[in-house]
Order: C-alpha cells, then structure tokens, then sequence
C-alpha cells in the first residue's frame, strides 16, 4: 500500500493557492480541469515529501452563481507539517494577514487556518527553538 493524497475542498481556489503555496511553501506537482464535471484539482506537496500530496477541489459554482458550503471544517482534524524555523513561517504567514490561531510560544508548536478553515499544525524540526516574543506572550486565538 502507498499513501497518495488528502483532499481538501476550497471555497476560493485563488486564495488557497496563497495559503499553500505562497505561505506555507508547497510546490504544484499538477493540475486538472474538468470542464464536463465543472471542478478544478490542484496536488500541492512539500519539497521534502513530493509523494505526500494535497489535493484541492475547486468545484466552480453552479450557473446560478451559487456555491456549495462546507462549513466549519472541524470534522477534518488538521494537516502537520515539519518547518525549519516556526518563528520565521508564522512571522511570514501573519504579514500575509493569517490569524496565528495557537502561536508558537513554546518555539515547538504552532496553528493556523486556512482560508477554508482546515487546521494546519506547524512543527518546529528538532529541538524547540527558545521562546520569543512576540510569541511567547501571544494569546490564542479562535479555534483550531
């Protein structure tokens, strides 16, 4: 047996592509329309794992301009992923204007959202880093 992919659906493609890609640093390994089936898939995976992939269906609104909703996420659980430096990806994604749901105040650990509220856990590779402010003082924030 070899793991392929989680999917994940996005309500805003665009806005995902932001989040995985230009965030979080995921690379497009490929991607299919499907115009018959009117849906976008785009496979994201980490430079360090390009067989651990991440799925994102984008399924384009109906012709009445209507949307599907898929509420709060919370069902999923949350995707993990091993940084180089937690202080460094948390500082980037907050200056991209994503919330730090649980910041990295242990230098170990830390949670955002995605722009379709899926939780990612963000762990520091190695030892914990030693605690820094702004983070070590930062309260949570919403859910996770």
């Amino acid at each position: 047996m070899r793991y392929l992919h989680t999917m994940v659906r996005v309500r805003d493609l665009d806005a995902s592509l932001r989040f995985y890609r230009d965030g979080l640093g995921l690379r497009e390994a490929r991607r299919q329309e499907n115009p018959a089936g009117r849906y976008t898939l785009v496979f994201l995976s980490a430079p360090e794992s390009p067989d651990a992939e991440i799925e994102l269906t984008w399924n384009w609104p109906a012709a009445d301009g209507s949307t599907e909703d898929y509420g709060s996420a919370r069902n999923f659980g949350h995707l993990a992923f091993r940084v180089d430096d937690i202080y460094a990806l948390c500082a980037h994604l907050q200056a991209m204007g994503v919330a730090i749901n649980r910041p990295p105040r242990d230098g170990h650990m830390a949670f955002v959202r995605s722009p379709d509220l899926v939780s990612i856990e963000l762990l520091q590779r190695g030892d914990p880093l030693p605690p820094r402010e702004p983070w070590a003082s930062m309260p949570n924030t919403g859910s996770w």
